[in-house]
């Protein structure tokens, strides 16, 4: 019974449809299908920017996540007085801040994070050199990522 109900329902739509598409001048429905074909381009287009922003905020967000995880353990190493350590984990932080910038286009957010890269490369330079550096700055950096992550 459902299946005879079925068969019904779309033979009646098939009738409809045709029975519509006679009534309308040829003209029309090719504008009609045109109309269709550019909507869909532009939907599709803005679903491709939508999610190249998407990837690029969250390669963005990772990689700044990462930086900030790397600089809280230069902290604890630079507190326990492992100078070594806590230069390599600044280096480390420096590449993936580095990596964050790479092919991204000069803006303003790209600007802020060829900034901390300099304030970190500035960090670990001191501790290569045996300057003391004092863990206020270090924790102003970890301040300042996330500022960063929060934009």
């Amino acid at each position: 019974m459902i299946k005879f109900l079925v068969v019904v329902a779309l033979l009646v739509g098939a009738f409809g449809a045709g029975y519509y598409l006679g009534q309308r001048p040829v003209g029309t429905l090719q504008r009609t299908v045109a109309e269709l074909q550019q909507s869909l381009k532009d939907v599709s287009r803005d679903v491709l920017d939508t999610t190249r922003g998407i990837e690029r905020d969250l390669r963005r967000r990772q990689g700044l996540v990462e930086a900030k995880s790397r600089l809280v353990q230069a902290k604890a190493h630079l507190s326990d007085r492992n100078f070594g350590d806590a230069a390599k984990e600044l280096s480390e932080a420096i590449n993936a801040v580095e990596n964050i910038t790479k092919g991204a286009k000069p803006d303003h957010a790209t600007k802020e994070l060829q900034d901390m890269v300099e304030s970190l490369r500035e960090v670990k330079s001191d501790i290569e050199a045996g300057k003391p550096v004092s863990l206020k700055k270090l924790e102003e950096l970890q301040q300042k990522m996330d500022q960063l992550l929060n934009t």
